[in-house]
């Protein structure tokens, strides 16, 4: 996939360059004065979106629910995972019950001016939400289950979880610029 990216991004500045010698009308090159400084100039302000720290997030998360040892065939076999499954379920009610008091009740904090979720600060926050109580989720199992023994676990896991996207990131930041190459050039 990254080099069908890298492959594509080649052929539109090839393409864009020989579009607009043609004088080709609503064409920029990226190969122009104008192209050169916008690549240079707007790479990070693209690639700094949303997309990104949710991507992050998901993959901290994810690395931390398979470290916790939660996924796997012995998730509530013997007492003391039974007893982490509890404190694990303990711990995500009172989450989503806190999660309930922002955005239920009338005037709450997360709901938008008009008193609605979508849009508002909830919507906006929505996967970072669910990445923070799958991360509470696996961070309670693994510490009640011994998988986690100190934070240096728990921050291993995280890092795993990071190492194991990482080709998405890549993945990303070539995405993420191919089309926005695409809008600069036909749009």
């Amino acid at each position: 996939m990254a080099l069908v990216l890298v492959v594509a991004e080649l052929a539109l500045v090839l393409c864009s360059w020989l579009l607009a010698a043609t004088n080709t009308e609503g064409v920029r090159s990226l190969l122009s004065q104008e192209g050169i400084r916008w690549f240079f100039g707007s790479f990070v302000a693209f690639q700094a979106s949303p997309w990104l720290v949710w991507l992050l997030l998901l993959a901290m998360a994810g690395g931390c629910l398979w470290q916790s040892s939660l996924c796997s065939p012995s998730f509530a076999k013997g007492y003391r995972n039974r007893l982490a499954a509890w404190l694990m379920v303990v711990a995500l009610m009172v989450y989503v019950g806190l999660i309930v008091l922002l955005t239920a009740l009338p005037h709450a904090q997360l709901l938008s001016a008009t008193g609605h979720l979508f849009p508002s600060a909830f919507s906006r926050a929505l996967v970072p939400v669910i990445a923070f109580g799958v991360l509470l989720a696996a961070f309670v199992y693994g510490w009640g289950s011994g998988s986690f023994a100190s934070g240096t676990d728990v921050f291993r896991s995280m890092a795993f979880g990071v190492k194991a996207a990482a080709p998405l990131l890549v993945v990303y930041v070539l995405l993420v610029q191919f089309v926005e190459s695409l809008r600069f050039v036909f749009l």
